[in-house]
């Protein structure tokens, strides 16, 4: 039971630390996300603002607890284990960003 809840843990806490628009982990601003509320809401100046702000504190607190958790993890697992859980997050990431990639419209 605790094995399955332990990997679904390490899946789903790097997507929580990318909900939030702020910079993503790959380097890029996700301005987008708050553009396109901005326009779906037709937002003030003043929201957008606050809007910003909530949303990089909410990033920080998931990237905190998405550290706290890995430390956590890490005393539990082996050197061997945390190596493998780190490989498959790494395939997990590279997945995502193949999906990312295929999503997007072609560049002319």
């Amino acid at each position: 039971m605790i094995k399955p809840l332990l990997m679904l843990a390490v899946l789903i806490l790097p997507l929580t630390a990318t909900a939030y628009p702020s910079e993503n982990d790959y380097g890029q601003p996700t301005d987008h996300k708050l553009e396109h509320l901005s326009k779906m809401l037709q937002l003030t100046p003043e929201q957008k603002t606050k809007l910003e702000a909530i949303f990089t504190e909410q990033h920080a607190k998931f990237r905190a607890i998405h550290e706290e958790s890995h430390a956590r993890i890490k005393e539990v697992l082996t050197p061997e284990q945390m190596q493998k859980m780190d490989e498959m997050r790494k395939e997990h990431m590279e997945k995502r960003q193949e999906k990312r990639g295929a999503l997007k419209p072609s560049q002319p």
